[in-house]
């Protein structure tokens, strides 16, 4: 019996699926016609069921009564992933949850392939948990759990930018030294490959990795510290209350603002205690209207509304020096400013990390900078100019190349799964 396989890169903000196909390994449309689908959960409380993608978000944008999930990826590797969570009667564990974009993707891997897809090749990331190997452990032997359990007999794992640099490997003339830079929803993870046309027939591909590395930060930190800088003020950060006693004056707690900014953890927000909190809050508060737009957005489970908004801001300023932040769904004439500067500003903080990484990747590999013919560029968050020059910085006279920012490490799962399955 043949053996049929796909690769399958699960992503904390997009995935995509490879699968064999007559013209060899490519992807697989995952949500109609398109190739990539937001990794994004909604559940139909009116109709029942779960949507998945575009159409997740569609439903949410739209005020259909239910429930989004999204950066679902992160959890892996948390103590949040066994956590459970009530969907109107029915209790899921963000595992469960996870296991239904899983059964999403398979269900087009097998309509690709016009068969069941038992065989699998999954994308990883170098770290899903920093500086804990036991962690990082668990989050993997996680994930394959709910791979199984969604009728995947055989699971194996690829480090992404290893994934991404079989990709690039298609298109070299000759033998070359890359890095490669995956810089993703949830996590930047690097590689140094000797990739050339003789390597795209080798079985064995060990003595071409020479350095691999990564760091728990992607394109959600990006989404959130720029959402801290540029929007939680306007909902109360760094505001201040009275005390119950005394009237001491004390900032309210950052954790509200934390949360909301946080893709995977704005539903946590959603309880009648959270509520309560924020209204004893707002009656002892010195700007009392920010806090009522804070809780008023909460009760309306509004956050991810939010969240979107930062989102595409975040987009729009990685290719214009203006934009806005829209949110008059929120309230009538809500508009917030945001320059590049603000979003640098905001990301700042997090790109001392990505070179540091980088340069680790180049120290492993015992290289020196003027051995790296290319750095090849894939993950979203490439697009941000701030994290693009973080990362060619550490080998300025290579080439720079672009990758497809969301279906590279798919396709070079897929070309895996074929070297190893067929």
């Amino acid at each position: 019996m043949q053996t049929t396989f796909c690769g399958l890169d699960f992503g904390t903000s997009n995935s995509t699926v490879a699968c064999a196909l007559a013209q060899g390994a490519a992807l697989i449309p995952v949500e109609g016609d398109k190739f990539t689908i937001p990794s994004s959960i909604f559940f139909d409380f009116d109709e029942g069921g779960a949507r998945f993608g575009r159409e997740a978000l569609r439903c949410y944008v739209e005020g259909i009564d239910g429930r989004l999930m999204r950066s679902l990826k992160s959890v892996l590797g948390h103590p949040l992933l066994d956590e459970t969570v009530r969907i109107k009667r029915k209790a899921y564990t963000y595992g469960d949850i996870i296991g239904l974009l899983l059964a999403h993707l398979k269900r087009a891997a097998d309509a690709a392939a016009g068969a069941e897809v038992t065989h699998v090749v999954m994308g990883r990331p170098v770290r899903f948990v920093d500086d804990d190997a036991e962690a990082d452990r668990k989050a993997q032997d996680a994930l394959e759990r709910i791979a199984r359990a969604q009728g995947f007999a055989h699971v194996e794992f690829q480090y992404e930018p290893i994934a991404a640099a079989l990709d690039y490997e298609r298109t070299v003339a000759e033998e070359q030294y890359a890095l490669i830079a995956d810089i993703g929803g949830g996590t930047s993870d690097f590689s140094i490959v000797r990739v050339s046309p003789q390597g795209r027939a080798k079985a064995d591909r060990a003595e071409d990795v020479l350095a691999n590395q990564g760091v728990h930060i992607g394109g959600t930190d990006f989404d959130r510290l720029l959402s801290m800088k540029a929007v939680m003020p306007h909902f109360g950060l760094a505001s201040e209350t009275k005390s119950h006693f005394g009237g001491k004056i004390l900032p309210v707690p950052n954790g509200y603002f934390v949360d909301l900014a946080t893709w995977h953890r704005i539903n946590l927000l959603y309880t009648p205690e959270i509520s309560r909190e924020l209204l004893d809050l707002e009656k002892r508060s010195l700007t009392p209207g920010l806090l009522r737009r804070l809780r008023g957005a909460i009760e309306a489970r509004q956050g991810h509304q939010i969240a979107l908004g930062v989102e595409a801001a975040k987009i729009a300023l990685s290719a214009e020096e203006h934009g806005a932040i829209d949110l008059t769904e929120i309230e009538a004439g809500l508009v917030i400013a945001a320059t590049r500067a603000d979003l640098q500003a905001a990301v700042e903080t997090r790109l001392a990390s990505l070179r540091a990484a980088s340069a680790e990747t180049l120290r492993q590999a015992g290289l020196d900078a003027e051995r790296i013919d290319a750095i090849f560029l894939t993950g979203g968050s490439t697009a941000i100019p701030a994290v693009r020059a973080a990362v060619t910085a550490i080998a300025p006279k290579a080439r720079v190349v672009e990758g497809d920012m969301f279906g590279s490490v798919g396709l070079g799962l897929g070309l895996d799964a074929a070297r190893r399955f067929s």
